[in-house]
């Protein structure tokens, strides 16, 4: 006897069967054979000569989904890099062009806070994944961005509890190294702070005399001795960093501050050792300070792995305002240094004959030296200008943003999520499990010819391995009732719309009414039909206690007789389906609903939650849900698409950005096809991460609007712009702190991002008090 064998029945996506061809499916264990066209199912008997013999088997699979194969397509050939060194959007810049420039990488997406590198082989390069990933992390350390490839973490607990030792070891070692440094630094800000000591109080009307102490803290040569020691001590590797860069062809932020550092040093070298250039530059000691980082990780160990993969899939897709920054940033350092020189020649060889007044400024010295004047202007340009905060502008609202998210139960995809999210105009709704709560009860059962158990004896047998909520309602329905539930063969599901098996030896069909209807060739009359369909409505209306239900039809048939009964079933409407649709309609955002349930159903509901008529879209197929998205898509419309099952995955992988509702606490095609899920299965979540995306693309805004004014306005003046007219010119020290502070405007205004979540829970407080007045 033949052992047991699967039958794989491949059914593309959206296909439709030719009218006019056979499809022959053998069901296992059984000599007949099935001509399946799309609108009709039925048995014939065959030749013997062509008939299709197949050994028993226990299921027919019907093809893997789509997505699946090209979700494991693009993991078999991309790579994950983690790549140190990157102070700045410079660097960023740099290791893209890295990557890039090597022939077998199509794609690369670098996240300087996050230190990764998603890189996208191309296809001839996938089957040495490997061996590519170790060579371009060579190429990055030889060119100064120490690097190494990251394996991808949520393989399981194992591996996570040995990364996160790896990472506790990696922590100590760094703490170790850094403690003795970070108290020597300290040391030194206390000498260099001592010194200030005795002209602050002076300010404050104390006068305390000199002693020893400040005699010394005053001395030129100690301020050059804790100078030279903070120089090669604690910040030689900000200054080596930087000067390895400018070498290799990649400066960036450190090279800016090392060689602002190194000038302002030697030119207060040589005025000390030379005091008879009378230049009084000494600045030392400027200081179907330093910045604390706490870092915190909570929940169990599952919810942490899927995060951290959702988090290392999200460094892949960049915000498109961040490419913008990052190509401003790229160029930036070598503009600054090129402004630096011509500041310099400048005012050595034209500005100090133009304007011969601004000798007497401070700035150059006691004797009014141009070559002075020149120097600190040049060295005020260096330090004053700030990559920082336009490499910081997008990726710390960005992390803030989906940080706060995930806070509040809003997973979001990464910064093009966020940032196609703010401009979403059209939100399209699915109407089980996203308006209603998902799940659904049987109401009430009605036959033409049979008991009412045998109905739905027959309609749990077909629907036993379907994981939609209206076929578990019949599964429960019939557990319920302890009813024998049979055994079935030949399996097959069409999203949508229904699913048969054969089933006591004949071929059982449920589903919508015309799906099951053009199954077989023996059909019921119209009259019959419609009898069927107004005895179980009524039915299902005597047991309903309210009126918010939606109300469903699963109609059943058989091979040989057509539809024989039908089954009603109800599904409640969400709490909040109702307020969630107004919130979206008063901020300016259409709704619409897509359906493949019936006419009465969806528009039962679209009444109910205040969609109307003209919004409405019933009896849809997965594929044409996704027409109808397109269709607004070419008209020039951002749409939002909402749904929680595999009817929905299509669409929700074709609209511009994809909401799950994750049900039960567990993934499906929804939440893999979604570019945000929503955790707490709470509709109004859908606003909370609407205004979230807005909220931080406003700060994103406002973030890089400082950044380029920033830089515009200080390194002019910086350049000495203002000193002809106002006599007004920056010291190095001065520069030095604008450009620190420009730095913490970007991320403090970022945090501010923060408090977004309490006005959000004070605006829901308010708009459900006004609700609830009504």
């Amino acid at each position: 006897m033949a052992t047991a064998s699967l039958l794989r029945l491949a059914l593309s996506p959206g296909s439709n069967l030719n009218p006019n061809s056979r499809n022959y499916v053998g069901v296992a264990g059984s000599t007949r054979r099935y001509d399946l066209p799309p609108l009709r199912l039925y048995r014939r008997r065959a030749p013997p000569t062509r008939l299709l013999r197949l050994p028993r088997a226990k299921a027919v699979e019907i093809g893997a989904p789509a997505g699946d194969s090209q979700r494991g397509a693009r993991e078999s050939s991309s790579v994950l890099l983690e790549v140190g060194g990157m102070m700045c959007g410079a660097c960023a810049s740099r290791v893209r062009s890295i990557l890039a420039a090597d022939e077998r990488v199509e794609s690369a997406v670098v996240n300087m806070l996050m230190e990764t590198a998603a890189v996208r082989l191309r296809t001839g390069a996938a089957a040495e994944e490997e061996a590519v990933a170790e060579e371009l992390a060579a190429r990055l350390t030889e060119c100064g961005f120490p690097s190494r490839r990251r394996t991808r973490s949520g393989s399981g607990v194992g591996e996570n509890v040995r990364k996160l030792k790896e990472m506790a070891q990696r922590k100590g070692e760094l703490l170790a190294r850094s403690r003795n440094r970070v108290a020597f630094a300290w040391t030194l800000v206390a000498l260099c702070c001592g010194s200030h000591a005795s002209h602050l109080l002076h300010s404050l009307g104390i006068h305390v005399a000199h002693g020893s102490l400040w005699e010394i803290l005053h001395n030129s040569y100690v301020k050059c001795g804790i100078a030279m020691v903070s120089l090669f001590g604690p910040g030689r590797d900000i200054l080596f960093d930087g000067l390895r860069a400018f070498k290799q062809g990649s400066p960036n932020m450190n090279s800016l501050v090392g060689f602002g550092s190194i000038a302002a040093f030697l030119l207060s070298a040589v005025s000390l050792l030379n005091p008879g250039l009378e230049w009084e530059a000494s600045f030392f000691d400027e200081p179907d300070g330093p910045l604390r980082i706490k870092a915190t990780t909570t929940g169990a160990l599952s919810t942490i792995a899927k995060i951290v993969r959702m988090v290392e899939d999200a460094q892949a897709c960049e915000a498109p305002i961040q490419r913008l920054a990052d190509s401003i940033a790229g160029p930036f350092v070598y503009s600054v240094m090129t402004l630096s020189a011509a500041t310099f020649f400048f005012w050595y060889y034209i500005g100090s004959h133009i304007f011969p007044e601004v000798l007497l400024n401070d700035i150059a010295g006691p004797d009014g030296s141009s070559l002075i004047l020149s120097l600190k202007l040049a060295v005020d340009v260096l330090v004053v200008s700030c990559p920082c905060a336009l490499g910081l502008a997008t990726p710390t609202a960005i992390l803030v943003g989906t940080s706060l998210g995930a806070k509040q139960g809003l997973l979001i995809r990464g910064g093009d999520v966020l940032e196609r999210l703010a401009g979403i105009n059209i939100v399209a709704l699915d109407k089980t499990g996203t308006l209603t709560e998902g799940r659904p009860v049987v109401t009430a059962v009605a036959s033409l010819a049979y008991k009412e158990s045998e109905i739905l004896r027959l309609a749990a047998a077909v629907e036993r391995t379907v994981s939609h909520p209206i076929a578990r309602a019949i599964m429960n329905k019939a557990e319920l009732l302890n009813l024998e539930i049979p055994s079935t063969r030949g399996q097959l599901t069409e999203p949508g719309f229904g699913c048969l098996a054969e089933v006591d030896g004949s071929l059982v069909a449920a589903g919508t009414k015309d799906w099951v209807h053009e199954r077989f060739q023996q059909k019921a009359s119209l009259n019959e039909l419609m009898d069927l369909e107004l005895r179980v409505a009524m039915d299902s209306s005597n047991m309903e206690s309210s009126s918010n239900h939606s109300k469903s039809i699963v109609y059943v048939g058989r091979e040989g007789e057509g539809i024989i009964g039908a089954i009603a079933i109800s599904d409640v409407l969400r709490d909040d389906a109702k307020s969630t649709v107004e919130r979206l309609q008063a901020k300016g955002i259409k709704t619409i609903l897509l359906s493949g349930d019936r006419k009465e159903a969806v528009a039962s509901v679209g009444k109910m939650v205040g969609i109307g008529s003209e919004n409405l879209n019933s009896s849809l197929a997965p594929q044409q849900k996704s027409s109808v998205i397109s269709s607004l898509q070419a008209e020039g419309h951002s749409i939002a698409m909402v749904g929680d099952g595999i009817n929905d995955a299509p669409s929700l992988a074709l609209a511009d950005v994809g909401v799950a509702l994750q049900t039960e606490a567990k993934d499906n095609a929804a939440s893999d096809a979604a570019s945000v899920i929503l955790l707490g299965n709470r509709l109004s979540q859908l606003v909370d991460v609407l205004s979230l995306a807005q909220a931080t693309m406003a700060k994103v805004h406002q973030n890089l609007a400082w950044a380029v004014a920033y830089n515009v306005v200080a390194i002019p003046v910086a350049a000495g712009v203002l000193l002809p007219q106002f006599d007004f010119a920056m010291t190095p020290s001065l520069s030095g702190g604008l450009m620190a502070l420009s730095s913490i405007f970007v991320v403090s205004n970022s945090l501010l991002l923060q408090l977004h979540g309490s006005f959000q829970k004070k605006e829901n407080h308010q708009f459900y008090a006004r609700d609830s007045d009504r």
